[in-house]
């Protein structure tokens, strides 16, 4: 059955694609937000379905991120105090640079299960293919990856978060959270470098 569903949804992939013009994702994006209009998939939820979730996401980001940031500030002006360390030009801009990016850091981490939540149901229902990204590979196809259909059939935030705990498991959470590990350690990298980099301009320019 899951076959023959996945069949089918590739089919009306494919039809969509032919007779779609280039202002269709504009007039489906105000259709959807509005919740006028026949939408082209019985499984796509309404945007007002994930105003709640999103906005719990948002706020709950914002709190844990602020909060981390204050802490490592704090710890960081603790510090300074106790090795009495002469004022250095870096101090005033790097510090909260780092702390900004480790409050982004332990934000994310924590709450990446709601932002898979959040994007399985923004994506049910739309004209949307993907890369198997757990390893599947085509058979006849070179041993290539699959593009695999965005098939699930979610009721809302709730259902999509018990069949991911009860079909997946802890894993099925933290899907993609690779890229997001790739993503914090350039940015860290690049924090590093700009560091060192400006700290050798400070150098060579009380040495001449």
């Amino acid at each position: 059955s899951d076959l023959c569903s996945s069949l089918h949804l590739q089919s009306e992939i494919v039809r969509d694609e032919s007779s779609s013009g280039l202002l269709d994702c504009v007039r489906e994006g105000v259709a959807r937000l509005l919740g006028v209009g026949a939408p082209h998939s019985r499984r796509l939820l309404p945007l007002r379905c994930l105003l709640l979730p999103a906005a719990l996401h948002a706020i709950l980001r914002y709190a844990v991120a602020t909060s981390i940031q204050r802490v490592v500030l704090w710890l960081h002006q603790r510090s300074k105090k106790q090795r009495a360390e002469p004022s250095n030009p870096l101090d005033a801009y790097f510090p909260e640079l780092a702390a900004s990016w480790a409050g982004s850091l332990v934000a994310d981490v924590v709450l990446f299960p709601l932002e898979t939540v959040l994007h399985r149901l923004a994506l049910q229902g739309t004209r949307t293919i993907i890369d198997a990204t757990d390893g599947v590979v085509a058979v006849g196809n070179g041993g290539s990856p699959l593009v695999v259909p965005v098939n699930t059939q979610y009721d809302g935030f709730s259902d999509c978060l018990h069949a991911i705990s009860r079909k997946e498991g802890g894993a099925g959470f933290y899907r993609g959270f690779g890229v997001l590990v790739a993503q914090y350690a350039l940015h860290g990298a690049l924090l590093a470098a700009a560091r060192t980099l400006m700290r050798v301009l400070l150098l060579d320019a009380k040495a001449s």
